[in-house]
């Protein structure tokens, strides 16, 4: 057996994505594509791009220029600015599409007809490609023409209403779930026709949308209310999900706060050293009575600090963490184990730290070597690659049909 050592190739490798996708669950899925190195050839709007490179947290700019809401969706992709708007700027597409596996979009149902790119038209360019089309509600259906965003998602889906206490309104999930689960989704399904592809030579369809996504990602308690009659309520304590009894939940410390999981009550009770509490030492009552408990708990927790009750519940072999605001969660000892968070250079705004590729390949692992794109960055060296000499490319750009954020790329 050789003992030669080689560089692993990235399980994507060879497999060219077209993204026209904007905002957050689009560019999500084709990014872990790039990540698992695929060719990600991100299609933005003429001098505009993606909605996200205008939009910030706080009115502040990494630099002054980068947008902390576009970065982090769109590394490992390389991007042209390209006007849709004219027949030169689709010819453009159009020889994209013959170099391309995968197509992704997520603009409104009925966009891509409109610009001659809907599935059926891409077929007569690309027979065997395989076509993503992400949306907010579907694409058919009383919902299609509204706009289809996580935050309304949240709200027609139900997730609203099982997070917080019975004295709350609907509480909004504190990140973009729905979009992030629906990337996932898309992105399996793209894996699933590349792999139904590379067996029969055929391409396919793929549609996934936020709110099937959305109601997908809370199917136990969706199959609990309609299987048996049940509707979930919520606690008026800390208890963190709706269905569940004492002691599922977050309880303050001296200085922060700590969750407990599930655990032997009587346990509990001992390493809490109240055994006051045994009396609530039965199924039904630690459900029925979980508000009380809750706050029975919570003032003994209250008497320590956090660490000293993370080390002892863990001593007694309970179900417990600590609470991380997410300014200290790059510090977690674990998160610095497993090398969550790695650093990569920008040229324009520096070295920037960055969540790292999540999934661990033995053989084909995934890596960031691109940080998201300047606009428009690579549009000389794609169109080069799809056939373009280098006078058409410079007609191009005076032509108003590529344009380029970068300066060196601009002709």
């Amino acid at each position: 057996m050789s003992n030669n050592k080689h560089t692993p190739t990235a399980a994507l490798d060879g497999i060219r994505i077209i993204d026209l996708t904007q905002l957050l669950q689009g560019p999500y899925a084709t990014q872990m594509l790039g990540d698992l190195g695929a060719d990600v050839i991100k299609v933005e709007r003429f001098r505009s791009g993606d909605l996200y490179r205008s939009m910030t947290f706080f009115d502040e700019w990494i630099e002054g220029t980068e947008s902390p809401c576009f970065m982090p969706w769109n590394r490992n992709k390389r991007s042209i600015s390209l006007n849709l708007k004219c027949d030169d700027g689709k010819a453009v597409l159009r020889k994209l599409i013959q170099s391309a596996d995968v197509i992704v979009e997520n603009f409104r149902p009925g966009v891509m007809a409109r610009l001659g790119f809907s599935y059926e038209d891409v077929q007569t360019i690309k027979p065997d490609i395989i076509y993503c089309s992400a949306s907010g509600w579907g694409t058919s259906g009383p919902y299609v023409s509204r706009p289809g965003q996580d935050l309304l998602v949240q709200g027609v889906s139900g997730a609203m209403t099982t997070s917080g206490r019975a004295s709350d309104g609907p509480v909004a999930i504190g990140t973009a779930l729905c979009d992030q689960v629906s990337a996932l989704n898309a992105v399996y399904g793209i894996l699933a026709a590349l792999f139904h592809r590379q067996r029969t030579g055929q391409g396919q369809l793929v549609e996934v949308n936020l709110l099937s996504s959305a109601i997908a990602f809370q199917m136990q308690d969706f199959f609990t209310i309609q299987n048996m009659g049940r509707q979930f309520e919520r606690p008026q304590s800390g208890i963190a999900h709706p269905g569940n009894g004492a002691p599922f939940g977050t309880y303050k410390t001296l200085d922060g706060y700590i969750v407990i999981a599930m655990g032997d009550w009587h346990t509990l009770v001992e390493a809490l050293e109240a055994p006051h509490l045994e009396k609530y030492a039965d199924s039904k009552i630690l459900f029925e009575k979980r508000d009380e408990i809750f706050f029975e708990i919570e003032e003994i927790t209250k008497t320590k600090g956090t660490e000293a009750w993370i080390e002892r519940l863990l001593s007694f072999d309970l179900w417990v963490s600590r609470v991380n605001q997410q300014c200290a969660v790059e510090h977690d000892p674990q998160v610095i184990h497993n090398e969550t968070f790695v650093d990569v250079e920008h040229p324009k705004a520096g070295r920037v730290k960055v969540t790292n590729v999540p999934v661990k390949l033995s053989k084909t692992p995934g890596k960031i070597d691109k940080p998201a794109p300047l606009l428009g960055q690579h549009g000389k060296e794609i169109l080069s690659e799809v056939g373009y000499r280098e006078e058409e490319i410079a007609a191009l750009f005076k032509g108003g049909v590529v344009y380029s954020q970068n300066e060196e790329n601009a002709l």
